[in-house]
């Protein structure tokens, strides 16, 4: 091709059409979304069979940490729940004003199930506390048998919910209550175990408190990944700084700015950028050379970048650029 006109400019896309927006792990109607769903489903069916049970029996046995384990059961449920529905949501195309699709309906989820950890990890804290100052009578046999058999309800259902797609953040999301839950049984079993041996009542509280310490800090984490999804940043692990140096380096390209790098959703890495190349170079060779390399190195596959040549006035290309501008001048590798 040859050179155009100074300041003429290219804009090279990545088309992705209806699938925008969406993941590679879970394509609209995909068999691996179905799958997902499916082994959600199972999880869910686990743990609602068990958590009927578990408010019966901590109900006759005063027990404040297995009806907390309870409550947390319910929090699992609700969570496997709208991962279900999330999966559904996320899968619609971009259409009309969505034009990035429903992708985060994925990071909503995730978030309101590390809100919801939080707020019953306070809850649990104040209860938990009120009984140390005012212990109850607790039925020791009742809280290790019921424990134990939570144990093994919540080791099959975080078997059967992890080999949904882990990039997910609701299924991560939904994942983190069960994994809680399941440390959360362990804490009741050795606090059962404890009120037997010893009579020490107060066991069922610091149990209550050790539960209530593991969901703030997996509640804590899911909100600051969905925080990072809705304001955009870079995924993680990625440095956007390292990608413009390397963009820039390509030969005959003078320089890169405006250079964005953002989640569409959790695992999906997008990435758009203006750059200037010198008036002799090839646009579509260096366009078609980048995302190549930024599919190859760091998968990014919705890449959209404008290319212009370089002229007197290219300073107007960066007058207003947001973010740092990296410029190699014409490098001799690409």
């Amino acid at each position: 091709m040859t050179a155009m006109a100074p300041g003429e400019s290219h804009r090279v896309g990545h088309r992705h059409g209806s699938e925008f927006g969406h993941g590679s792990g879970s394509r609209p109607g995909s068999a691996s979304a179905q799958a997902d769903r499916r082994w959600l489903l199972a999880a869910l069916a686990v743990i609602l069979s068990f958590m009927v049970g578990e408010v019966i029996a901590g109900l006759l046995a005063n027990s404040l940490a297995l009806l907390s384990d309870a409550g947390h059961m319910l929090t699992d449920a609700t969570a496997l729940l709208v991962a279900v529905i999330a999966s559904r949501i996320a899968e619609r195309p971009a259409k009309g004003a969505y034009t990035f699709g429903f992708a985060r309906a994925d990071a909503l989820s995730g978030q309101a199930n590390g809100i919801t950890l939080v707020l019953l990890a306070v809850w649990f804290t104040v209860e938990a506390i009120r009984r140390l100052i005012d212990p109850p009578n607790a039925a020791g046999g009742v809280i290790v048998i019921v424990a134990g058999i939570g144990i093994a309800v919540n080791v099959l259902a975080t078997t059967l919910a992890a080999r949904a797609d882990r990039r997910s953040l609701n299924v991560r999301g939904a994942v983190a209550h069960l994994v809680n839950d399941l440390w959360a049984f362990v804490a009741t079993f050795v606090a059962g175990i404890v009120i037997m041996v010893t009579d020490w009542t107060r066991a069922d509280a610091v149990a209550s408190l050790v539960v209530a310490a593991l969901m703030t800090v997996t509640g804590a984490r899911l909100i600051r990944d969905a925080g990072r999804v809705f304001l955009e940043a870079a995924p993680t692990g990625m440095d956007p700084m390292l990608i413009g140096s390397e963009l820039a380096a390509f030969r005959g390209v003078a320089q890169i700015h405006d250079l964005h790098v953002w989640e569409l959703a959790a695992g999906e890495a997008a990435l758009s950028a203006h750059v200037l190349v010198d008036r002799v170079d090839d646009c579509h060779l260096i366009g078609d050379a980048m995302r190549t390399q930024l599919a190859d190195d760091h998968g990014i596959d919705h890449v959209t970048l404008q290319i212009d040549h370089v002229s007197n006035s290219a300073d107007e290309h960066c007058a207003d650029s947001h973010g740092p501008v990296h410029s190699t001048g014409t490098a001799a590798a690409g």
